[in-house]
Formats: structure tokens, sequence, C-alpha cells
């Protein structure tokens, strides 16, 4: 009876704001080793998906470790190092316990160290080394797969280390699960086929805000549709891949990809891959979305009408890198006299100064505004208390964009509820992304009672919140992460690129 295929698993999952000050440690990460990983099979994450399907294919896994991180500051080298060291040691030891058939890698693809622009192709390239060292696989090609986020800024190095990486299609991301579990399913063909595909890589001049990738429209849906038909359209391509890029990452890779994964003829995948850029290039000021000042914005709403308006402020998009803080839509709600209205900041030092408060009592707070330079500061309120309470919650929704990062749960430490004036005050210890409902009802709050709420969020809040609010609107505000792209101060990145260039299509 054949011995069932065997498979090395590990995940590496950061998205690197490189603007942002500071660094990324160790301690950063949640850290998980050995069979420990294991427990993950069946959670929301890829790497449950991962499991699942792997155990669903009878494979034996051989579980390495998975670190992961928040989107933050760029990521100290002695991180990569130390996960390295650790990596390479679980890989030898599992080539020494037997033959290994496999290797399936959870990865982000935006990950930047210190002195390591492109993380994730170094891992690549490192692996490929210690295989073809490996003497008794001399004779024998282990194909390396995996998945990745679609906010990837996808590398030549990326695509020559791997055989078959695939990207998640959806922003919001509700199908990072099932995309791992695509992925599996590919290297599953791989080896039952011996087929062995190889990636080709596409990298128009293009760089698109957060705020410019959604999938549901363009120039990502028209894309992502495009790729359906190719893929459809040529049986020898397993993947194509539509990367949108992390813009707030100074690479010289960073931006939009395309990436074709096939057995087929290299001249075929080149014609492909060369009209998606074609067409990304027609439609790339679709993608170059900058919003208007939000002074201008909130005088122009209306306050009277039945529903709920989100206010998106892209500029301190959590799910981003940006730390969740800063107060420029807090302030203009203030300026504006918005009653009925509700915004979340994640501000540790006023959720410990409202421990064993009484509900109802008043305090001089402090609020935000320390977490990004370009913040103008706290803002000074007297607040009436609501309740302190506890902050881990489970999903309500099991595919958002959330679930794709950190599985069934999320824990946004000791929290406060407090009023000013006719806005409600959601104090978090914890930056929290805004991209499940769970995170206001399990502090007591029913978002959908309020008018008006704002969200520190690009595009990834709106799977959650646009069942239940009548549409969205965005405002410009201080913060890191601004669509105004040509206001970073980028030093590595190609050029020229669009939208810092002018680029004839």
């Amino acid at each position: 009876m054949p011995q069932p295929p065997r498979i090395f698993i590990a995940g590496l999952f950061h998205e690197t704001h490189t603007f942002l000050d500071g660094t990324t440690k160790w301690d950063d990460f949640k850290i998980v080793r050995g069979n420990e990983i294991l427990t993950l099979n069946g959670d929301s994450s890829p790497m449950g998906g991962c499991l699942e399907a792997a155990a669903r294919l009878g494979w034996h896994v051989v579980p390495a470790l998975s670190i992961a991180a928040y989107p933050s500051a760029i990521v100290q080298d002695s991180v990569f190092e130390q996960y390295w060291t650790e990596f390479s040691a679980a890989l030898a030891k599992c080539l020494e316990s037997g033959p290994l058939d496999g290797i399936f890698l959870v990865l982000h693809g935006a990950m930047t160290c210190e002195t390591i622009d492109d993380v994730e192709g170094v891992l690549l390239e490192r692996l490929s080394r210690q295989l073809q060292a490996t003497k008794q696989l001399s004779s024998k090609t282990i194909p390396i797969f995996g998945v990745y986020d679609l906010h990837a800024n996808f590398t030549p190095r990326m695509a020559q280390f791997s055989h078959c990486l695939v990207s998640y299609r959806e922003n919001p991301h509700a199908d990072a699960r099932e995309s791992a579990v695509r992925a599996v399913n590919l290297l599953d063909r791989c080896l039952r086929t011996a087929e062995m595909p190889r990636t080709l890589l596409a990298q128009p001049p293009i760089v698109w805000p957060p705020t410019g990738t959604g999938s549901s429209s363009d120039p990502m849906k028209t894309l992502l549709q495009m790729a359906r038909q190719l893929q459809a359209g040529h049986p020898n391509f397993w993947e194509v891949n539509v990367t949108a890029g992390f813009a707030f990452a100074d690479t010289f890779d960073t931006g939009v990809s395309f990436g074709i994964v096939t057995t087929g003829n290299d001249d075929e995948a080149r014609s492909a891959l060369n009209l998606l850029c074609v067409r990304a290039l027609q439609l790339a000021p679709l993608g170059n979305v900058v919003e208007r000042p939000v002074d201008v914005v909130l005088a122009e709403l209306p306050r009277n009408e039945p529903g709920l308006t989100v206010i998106v402020e892209p500029s301190d998009n959590i799910g981003g890198g940006a730390p969740g803080d800063c107060t420029g839509l807090l302030r203009a709600f203030i300026q504006h006299g918005f009653t009925n209205t509700s915004v979340c900041i994640c501000d540790r030092e006023s959720v410990r100064k409202l421990q064993g408060r009484s509900p109802g009592a008043h305090v001089e707070l402090a609020i935000g505004g320390r977490g990004s330079r370009l913040d103008p500061g706290p803002v000074d309120l007297q607040v009436r208390l609501v309740r302190t309470c506890d902050g881990l919650f489970e999903l309500r929704d099991r595919q958002s964009h959330l679930a794709s990062m950190v599985g069934d749960r999320f824990n946004m430490g000791d929290c406060a509820v407090v009023e000013y004036e006719g806005l409600t005050i959601l104090l978090t210890s914890v930056k929290t992304p805004p991209m499940d409902l769970g995170q206001w009802l399990q502090v007591g709050l029913d978002p959908s009672k309020f008018s008006f709420v704002g969200v520190k969020a690009a595009v990834a809040h709106q799977r959650a919140w646009d069942p239940i609010s009548k549409g969205n609107v965005w405002v410009s505000t201080p913060g890191p992460c601004s669509s105004d792209l040509i206001q970073l101060p980028y030093r590595k990145l190609r050029r020229p690129v669009y939208p810092l260039d002018v680029i004839e299509s």
C-alpha cells in the first residue's frame, strides 16, 4: 500500500508598512510551533483551511512553525533570521526522518525587514538552496506550493524559487481560506500527475492605494474577470494570479503584478500576461482613489435621514498598519456637531485610566493622537463613562477579512465606552481592524442604531458594514495610510510608475 504524501507546512505572515516609525519585533508576532499548528485545523484562517484539506487528502503533515503579526512597521532583521533558523532546523529534521513529497507555505507576500526588502523571496531562495544541498534529493524535485495575500508585492525571486503560489481573489478577503484550499488541491494535482508547474511574472508600472483595490469594482473587477477567462481558456494554466500590491512598502517591486502558474509554453503565458498588463494600464486611473478633505465631506452630509452612513478614514487604516488612534475624524465629528455618531480609537492609556470607575462618572481624557507623527495629537475631552468591558470576541463572519488574519476570535484587550455630546467613543487597548461587527456587539453597542460610524479602513470593512448601512463615504484626514501616494517619500520603488509618473499605455 502506498505511503501517504509527506508534506512540510509552515507560515510567515506580515504586511509591512515601511513608512511608519519604529520597528516590529519578535515579541510582536504570534508564534505557533510543531504540533500546536495542528490545533488550527478547521478554523477560519488560511492555515486552518490548508490543514483541513490536507486531512481530507490523507496527507502526512509535518508542521514546522508559523508566525504572524498584524500590519505594522518595518520588521527587525533578527525576526527573520530567528524564523529562518527554526524553519531550516525543522526542515533538516524532516528530511533526515524520511522522504519528503512537498512543501506548503502560508504567506502574506509583503513582509519587509531592515535590510531585506523581499523577505518571502529570500525565504523561498534559502529553502530551495537547502533542498538542493540535500544529497538524498539529488534526483527528486520537491514542489514548493503555497497561498498568499492579494496585497502582496510579488517579486521575481518569489516566482523563480516556487512552483505554485496562489493569491486570494477577493478584497475584502472573504476567500482567503478557500484560496488556501485551492492551493492545496493544486499541490495534490502535482503529486498525482507528476507535472511540475512554474510561475511566469509580469509587473506593470502601477501602484494603487488600498482604496483602489476592492474586487467588486474596477480596476480589480475587470482584471480578476480576465484572469478567470484566461485560466478557463488555457488548460495549461493552473492559476492566474492578480495581485494588487501593498502601496505602503518602499521596495523596488511594490505594486501591481500578474502571475501565471503553468505547465505549458512560455510564449502562451507571456501573451496572456501582456493582455493583463495592457488592460491594467488602461484602467490605472480608476485605481488611483484619493479622498476629499473630511471637513468638506462632513459639511455636505445630511444629518436627519434614517439609516446608518459609514464614514471611512483610510489614512488611519488599521488593516494597512496605521495605529488606529489618529484623531482627524474624531476632531471633525466634534467640530461639525455630529450626534448619534460613533468612532473607535485605540488608546490603552485612556482605558487604563477608566478602570475601576463607576458608569456615569465624568473623566478628563486626552484621547488618541500618539501613534503617528502626522496626527495633530490627543484630543482633550471630558467624557461620561458608559461602561468598561472585556474585549475578547468571536468573529460573527468566519469568511471576513479579519478571519483571514486571525482565525475565529480577536482580543481587543480591556475596553471602555464613553460619550461626549452625542458622540459615542469605543476605546480599545489593542488596535482592531473594523472588519467584524462582533467588535461592537461585544461591548454592548449595536452599530446599526447609529446615524454615522467612523471606521479606520480602506475597503476591507465593507463585507461587515454594507449589509447594515446605506452606504460609505470616504474622507481624507492626516495619517500614515493616505491614499494620495504622491505624498509618500519613496526611495527604492522602481520608476517610472503610475501615479507618481506619467506612463504611456
